[in-house]
């Protein structure tokens, strides 16, 4: 992403503050469920952004930079600028790893909504069949 077009960032970023603006609006509906799915969703979420910005932009940046440790603690002066641990298998796979962690929070997110959503259906549906077999005791004791 750092070495994309500016538009397809900025692209980025709207989803992502989009993202952060939905959890909040729905956070903040006077509803139990809201709270715990919405609240569990949004913590996934700010983990997913965490994960992003700490690992895998900078990993992506070593990766374009080709700052690789050539041995312990190797100093590199440019883009990516510090001492270098990590050599270029092992930032690989970090990277790797961090992409894997941030496709299983992202799909946590989308099995709480759908949670949610199942959840207020069934409700919705137990309130429906109550109101209806009151509606058939009134009848019969008439």
């Amino acid at each position: 992403m750092h070495q994309a077009p500016p538009l397809i960032a900025r692209l980025l970023n709207i989803i992502v503050f989009l993202g952060f603006l939905g959890f909040f609006i729905k956070l903040f509906r006077p509803s139990e469920a809201n709270v715990l799915f919405d609240g569990a969703s949004l913590v996934l979420y700010v983990i997913g952004a965490g994960v992003y910005i700490a690992n895998i932009v900078k990993g992506m940046r070593a990766v374009s930079a080709g700052a690789w440790a050539k041995g312990t603690g190797t100093v590199f002066e440019g883009p990516v600028s510090g001492t270098v641990v990590l050599g270029r298998e092992d930032s690989l796979r970090v990277l790797s790893a961090s992409n894997t962690i941030l496709a299983l929070v992202l799909v946590g997110v989308l099995v709480l909504q759908a949670g949610q959503w199942y959840a207020e259906r069934k409700d919705a549906a137990e309130v429906d069949d109550g109101e209806k077999s009151e509606g058939k005791g009134k009848r019969k004791n008439q």
